[in-house]
Protein backbone atom coordinates (compact mmCIF):
# COMPACT_ATOMS: atom_id res chain seq x y z
CA UNK A 1 0.00 0.00 0.00
CA UNK A 2 1.49 3.33 -1.07
CA UNK A 3 1.01 6.21 1.38
CA UNK A 4 1.20 9.53 -0.48
CA UNK A 5 1.83 12.18 2.14
CA UNK A 6 0.76 15.80 2.09
CA UNK A 7 3.67 17.61 3.72
CA UNK A 8 1.62 19.62 6.20
CA UNK A 9 3.98 18.62 9.04
CA UNK A 10 6.80 16.18 9.63
CA UNK A 11 5.86 12.59 8.87
CA UNK A 12 6.24 10.48 12.03
CA UNK A 13 8.52 7.47 12.28
CA UNK A 14 5.71 5.10 13.34
CA UNK A 15 5.53 1.88 11.25
CA UNK A 16 2.75 3.33 9.09
CA UNK A 17 3.83 1.78 5.79
CA UNK A 18 3.87 -1.73 7.28
CA UNK A 19 0.51 -1.06 8.95
CA UNK A 20 -1.00 -0.05 5.60
CA UNK A 21 0.44 -3.18 3.97
CA UNK A 22 -1.08 -5.31 6.71
CA UNK A 23 -4.49 -3.71 6.14
CA UNK A 24 -4.26 -4.62 2.46
CA UNK A 25 -3.13 -8.17 3.32
CA UNK A 26 -6.02 -8.73 5.75
CA UNK A 27 -8.50 -7.39 3.19
CA UNK A 28 -6.96 -9.57 0.46
CA UNK A 29 -6.24 -6.55 -1.73
CA UNK A 30 -3.61 -7.64 -4.25
CA UNK A 31 -3.54 -4.60 -6.55
CA UNK A 32 -0.93 -1.82 -6.12
CA UNK A 33 -3.05 0.74 -4.31
CA UNK A 34 -2.36 4.17 -2.90
CA UNK A 35 -3.99 6.63 -0.54
CA UNK A 36 -3.39 10.34 0.04
CA UNK A 37 -2.69 10.97 3.74
CA UNK A 38 -2.64 14.36 5.46
CA UNK A 39 -1.40 14.66 9.02
CA UNK A 40 -2.94 17.86 10.31
CA UNK A 41 -4.47 19.47 13.42
CA UNK A 42 -7.88 19.89 15.03
CA UNK A 43 -8.46 23.26 13.38
CA UNK A 44 -8.20 21.91 9.84
CA UNK A 45 -10.18 18.77 10.70
CA UNK A 46 -12.96 20.97 12.10
CA UNK A 47 -12.95 23.09 8.94
CA UNK A 48 -13.25 19.99 6.75
CA UNK A 49 -16.00 18.54 8.96
CA UNK A 50 -17.96 21.78 8.75
CA UNK A 51 -17.61 22.05 4.96
CA UNK A 52 -18.07 18.39 4.02
CA UNK A 53 -20.26 16.90 6.76
CA UNK A 54 -22.07 19.81 8.42
CA UNK A 55 -20.39 18.92 11.75
CA UNK A 56 -18.77 21.88 13.50
CA UNK A 57 -16.19 20.12 15.65
CA UNK A 58 -12.91 18.24 15.27
CA UNK A 59 -12.70 14.46 15.00
CA UNK A 60 -9.65 12.22 15.05
CA UNK A 61 -9.72 10.87 11.47
CA UNK A 62 -11.66 11.52 8.26
CA UNK A 63 -11.82 9.29 5.18
CA UNK A 64 -13.02 10.30 1.73
CA UNK A 65 -13.11 7.31 -0.67
CA UNK A 66 -12.56 7.81 -4.38
CA UNK A 67 -15.36 5.26 -4.87
CA UNK A 68 -18.03 4.14 -2.41
CA UNK A 69 -17.30 0.43 -2.53
CA UNK A 70 -19.68 -2.23 -1.25
CA UNK A 71 -18.57 -3.68 2.07
CA UNK A 72 -15.10 -5.02 1.45
CA UNK A 73 -13.14 -3.68 -1.50
CA UNK A 74 -12.41 -7.21 -2.72
CA UNK A 75 -16.11 -7.92 -3.23
CA UNK A 76 -16.93 -9.00 -6.78
CA UNK A 77 -18.61 -5.74 -7.80
CA UNK A 78 -15.80 -3.59 -6.40
CA UNK A 79 -13.04 -5.10 -8.54
CA UNK A 80 -14.23 -3.34 -11.70
CA UNK A 81 -14.72 -0.06 -9.84
CA UNK A 82 -11.23 0.13 -8.38
CA UNK A 83 -9.59 -0.46 -11.75
CA UNK A 84 -11.08 2.85 -12.93
CA UNK A 85 -9.05 4.70 -10.27
CA UNK A 86 -5.53 4.11 -11.61
CA UNK A 87 -3.19 7.12 -11.41
CA UNK A 88 -0.31 7.16 -13.90
CA UNK A 89 1.52 9.76 -11.80
CA UNK A 90 1.32 7.70 -8.60
CA UNK A 91 1.48 4.29 -10.34
CA UNK A 92 -1.28 3.04 -8.06
CA UNK A 93 -5.03 2.59 -7.84
CA UNK A 94 -6.07 5.52 -5.64
CA UNK A 95 -8.47 4.63 -2.82
CA UNK A 96 -9.08 8.18 -1.61
CA UNK A 97 -7.96 10.63 1.09
CA UNK A 98 -7.36 10.26 4.83
CA UNK A 99 -6.96 13.21 7.22
CA UNK A 100 -5.59 12.52 10.72
CA UNK A 101 -5.54 15.08 13.53
CA UNK A 102 -2.21 14.87 15.33
CA UNK A 103 -3.77 16.83 18.20
CA UNK A 104 -6.21 13.96 18.67
CA UNK A 105 -3.41 11.40 18.30
CA UNK A 106 -1.53 12.90 21.24
CA UNK A 107 -4.61 13.36 23.41
CA UNK A 108 -6.04 9.88 22.79
CA UNK A 109 -2.71 8.13 23.28
CA UNK A 110 -2.54 9.73 26.74
CA UNK A 111 -6.21 8.99 27.48
CA UNK A 112 -5.99 5.31 26.52
CA UNK A 113 -2.56 4.79 28.06
CA UNK A 114 -0.74 3.54 25.00
CA UNK A 115 1.94 4.88 22.70
CA UNK A 116 1.56 7.67 20.17
CA UNK A 117 2.73 5.21 17.49
CA UNK A 118 -0.09 2.78 18.30
CA UNK A 119 -2.72 5.53 18.21
CA UNK A 120 -1.42 6.87 14.91
CA UNK A 121 -1.34 3.39 13.36
CA UNK A 122 -4.83 2.65 14.65
CA UNK A 123 -6.28 5.84 13.15
CA UNK A 124 -4.61 5.09 9.81
CA UNK A 125 -6.04 1.56 9.96
CA UNK A 126 -9.51 2.87 10.81
CA UNK A 127 -9.35 5.32 7.92
CA UNK A 128 -8.19 2.65 5.47
CA UNK A 129 -10.98 0.23 6.33
CA UNK A 130 -13.47 3.04 5.74
CA UNK A 131 -11.92 3.45 2.28
CA UNK A 132 -12.28 -0.33 1.80
CA UNK A 133 -16.05 0.05 2.30
CA UNK A 134 -16.49 -0.84 5.98
CA UNK A 135 -18.52 1.21 8.46
CA UNK A 136 -19.73 1.18 12.07
CA UNK A 137 -23.25 2.57 11.89
CA UNK A 138 -24.76 -0.58 13.41
CA UNK A 139 -23.53 -2.94 16.09
CA UNK A 140 -22.84 -5.73 13.60
CA UNK A 141 -20.98 -3.37 11.24
CA UNK A 142 -18.91 -2.03 14.11
CA UNK A 143 -18.00 -5.54 15.28
CA UNK A 144 -16.94 -6.62 11.79
CA UNK A 145 -14.90 -3.49 11.13
CA UNK A 146 -13.21 -3.66 14.53
CA UNK A 147 -12.33 -7.32 13.95
CA UNK A 148 -10.65 -6.46 10.64
CA UNK A 149 -8.77 -3.56 12.24
CA UNK A 150 -7.46 -5.74 15.05
CA UNK A 151 -6.30 -8.40 12.60
CA UNK A 152 -4.32 -5.80 10.65
CA UNK A 153 -2.81 -4.21 13.76
CA UNK A 154 -1.81 -7.58 15.19
CA UNK A 155 -0.21 -8.58 11.90
CA UNK A 156 1.81 -5.35 12.05
CA UNK A 157 2.87 -6.22 15.60
CA UNK A 158 0.84 -3.38 17.11
CA UNK A 159 -1.21 -4.93 19.90
CA UNK A 160 -2.91 -3.70 23.03
CA UNK A 161 -0.77 -3.89 26.13
CA UNK A 162 -0.48 -7.51 27.24
CA UNK A 163 -2.56 -8.94 24.41
CA UNK A 164 -1.15 -11.80 22.38
CA UNK A 165 -0.89 -11.46 18.62
CA UNK A 166 -2.64 -14.03 16.45
CA UNK A 167 -0.28 -16.40 14.59
CA UNK A 168 0.80 -15.06 11.22
CA UNK A 169 -0.37 -17.29 8.36
CA UNK A 170 1.57 -18.23 5.25
CA UNK A 171 -1.06 -16.45 3.15
CA UNK A 172 -0.46 -13.24 5.09
CA UNK A 173 3.31 -13.53 4.69
CA UNK A 174 2.94 -13.99 0.94
CA UNK A 175 0.49 -11.07 0.72
CA UNK A 176 2.94 -8.79 2.55
CA UNK A 177 5.76 -9.91 0.26
CA UNK A 178 3.58 -8.92 -2.71
CA UNK A 179 2.93 -5.52 -1.13
CA UNK A 180 6.67 -4.98 -0.63
CA UNK A 181 7.29 -6.01 -4.24
CA UNK A 182 5.26 -2.99 -5.41
CA UNK A 183 7.91 -0.67 -3.95
CA UNK A 184 10.82 -2.32 -5.74
CA UNK A 185 13.57 -0.09 -7.11
CA UNK A 186 14.61 -2.13 -10.13
CA UNK A 187 15.17 0.23 -13.10
CA UNK A 188 17.83 -2.02 -14.66
CA UNK A 189 16.53 -5.58 -14.45
CA UNK A 190 12.84 -4.62 -14.15
CA UNK A 191 12.53 -7.73 -11.99
CA UNK A 192 10.58 -6.68 -8.91
CA UNK A 193 10.98 -8.75 -5.76
CA UNK A 194 9.40 -8.40 -2.33
CA UNK A 195 10.14 -10.31 0.85
CA UNK A 196 8.50 -10.70 4.24
CA UNK A 197 10.49 -12.19 7.11
CA UNK A 198 8.77 -13.75 10.14
CA UNK A 199 10.59 -13.71 13.48
CA UNK A 200 10.19 -16.43 16.08
CA UNK A 201 8.23 -14.03 18.28
CA UNK A 202 5.72 -13.30 15.50
CA UNK A 203 6.96 -9.96 14.18
CA UNK A 204 7.18 -9.32 10.43
CA UNK A 205 9.78 -7.36 8.48
CA UNK A 206 9.42 -6.53 4.79
CA UNK A 207 11.99 -5.62 2.17
CA UNK A 208 12.29 -5.08 -1.57
CA UNK A 209 15.16 -5.27 -4.04
CA UNK A 210 17.15 -2.05 -4.42
CA UNK A 211 19.25 -1.91 -7.58
CA UNK A 212 22.22 0.37 -8.22
CA UNK A 213 23.94 1.72 -11.32
CA UNK A 214 27.03 0.00 -9.95
CA UNK A 215 25.38 -3.40 -10.26
CA UNK A 216 27.40 -5.07 -7.53
CA UNK A 217 25.86 -2.75 -4.94
CA UNK A 218 22.35 -4.06 -5.56
CA UNK A 219 20.58 -5.30 -2.42
CA UNK A 220 18.18 -8.22 -2.67
CA UNK A 221 14.75 -8.08 -1.04
CA UNK A 222 15.64 -10.86 1.40
CA UNK A 223 18.69 -9.02 2.69
CA UNK A 224 16.75 -5.74 2.91
CA UNK A 225 14.21 -7.46 5.19
CA UNK A 226 16.94 -9.06 7.29
CA UNK A 227 18.68 -5.69 7.69
CA UNK A 228 15.47 -4.20 9.08
CA UNK A 229 15.06 -7.04 11.56
CA UNK A 230 18.65 -6.98 12.77
CA UNK A 231 18.48 -3.21 13.22
CA UNK A 232 15.42 -3.82 15.40
CA UNK A 233 17.40 -6.29 17.52
CA UNK A 234 15.77 -9.45 16.12
CA UNK A 235 18.01 -12.37 15.12
CA UNK A 236 15.78 -15.48 15.14
CA UNK A 237 13.42 -16.29 12.28
CA UNK A 238 11.02 -19.05 11.33
CA UNK A 239 10.05 -18.21 7.73
CA UNK A 240 10.51 -15.86 4.82
CA UNK A 241 8.08 -15.25 1.97
CA UNK A 242 9.34 -13.97 -1.40
CA UNK A 243 7.20 -12.62 -4.25
CA UNK A 244 8.00 -11.77 -7.87
CA UNK A 245 6.50 -11.78 -11.36
CA UNK A 246 7.77 -13.80 -14.30
CA UNK A 247 9.62 -16.67 -12.62
CA UNK A 248 9.86 -18.45 -9.25
CA UNK A 249 11.88 -16.13 -6.95
CA UNK A 250 14.03 -18.61 -5.10
CA UNK A 251 16.69 -16.67 -3.15
CA UNK A 252 20.09 -16.23 -4.78
CA UNK A 253 23.17 -17.91 -3.33
CA UNK A 254 24.23 -14.83 -1.36
CA UNK A 255 20.78 -14.53 0.25
CA UNK A 256 20.75 -18.24 1.10
CA UNK A 257 24.07 -17.79 2.89
CA UNK A 258 22.82 -14.70 4.77
CA UNK A 259 19.63 -16.50 5.81
CA UNK A 260 21.70 -19.49 6.94
CA UNK A 261 23.50 -17.20 9.40
CA UNK A 262 20.24 -17.11 11.37
CA UNK A 263 19.16 -20.72 11.04
CA UNK A 264 19.03 -23.55 8.48
CA UNK A 265 15.49 -24.39 9.62
CA UNK A 266 13.95 -21.24 8.11
CA UNK A 267 11.05 -22.08 5.79
CA UNK A 268 11.26 -20.38 2.39
CA UNK A 269 7.90 -19.60 0.75
CA UNK A 270 7.68 -18.17 -2.76
CA UNK A 271 4.90 -16.89 -5.00
CA UNK A 272 4.88 -15.68 -8.59
CA UNK A 273 2.51 -15.44 -11.57
CA UNK A 274 -1.19 -16.16 -11.00
CA UNK A 275 -0.63 -16.92 -7.32
CA UNK A 276 1.60 -19.92 -7.97
CA UNK A 277 3.41 -20.95 -4.79
CA UNK A 278 6.15 -23.28 -3.65
CA UNK A 279 8.02 -23.97 -0.42
CA UNK A 280 11.29 -25.51 0.76
CA UNK A 281 13.36 -25.51 3.93
CA UNK A 282 16.51 -23.44 3.69
CA UNK A 283 18.54 -26.58 4.45
CA UNK A 284 17.34 -28.06 1.15
CA UNK A 285 18.29 -24.90 -0.76
CA UNK A 286 21.75 -24.71 0.84
CA UNK A 287 22.92 -28.26 1.61
CA UNK A 288 26.25 -28.81 3.37
CA UNK A 289 26.15 -25.18 4.45
CA UNK A 290 28.87 -23.28 6.28
CA UNK A 291 27.67 -21.14 9.18
CA UNK A 292 28.32 -19.97 12.74
CA UNK A 293 28.39 -23.57 13.98
CA UNK A 294 31.47 -24.25 11.87
CA UNK A 295 33.59 -21.52 13.45
CA UNK A 296 35.61 -22.10 16.62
Amino acid sequence: MKLIWAQSRNIPSAPLSLTADCCAAVEGLALPCGVYVTLTDDEQIQTINRAQRGIDHATDVLSFPSVNYPKGITAHKAKALIKQEYSDDDRAYILGDIFISYDHVLAQAEEYGHSVDRELCYLLTHGLFHLFGYDHMTGDEQKEMRNMEEKALQLAGITRGGSAAAPVTDAQLLALAKEAMQRSYSPYSHYKVGACLLSLDGRVYTGTNIENASFGLTICAERAAISKAITDGVQSFSAIAIAAVGSPPWPCGACRQVLNEFGPDIRVLITWDKDQTDEAPLSALLPHSFGPKDLP
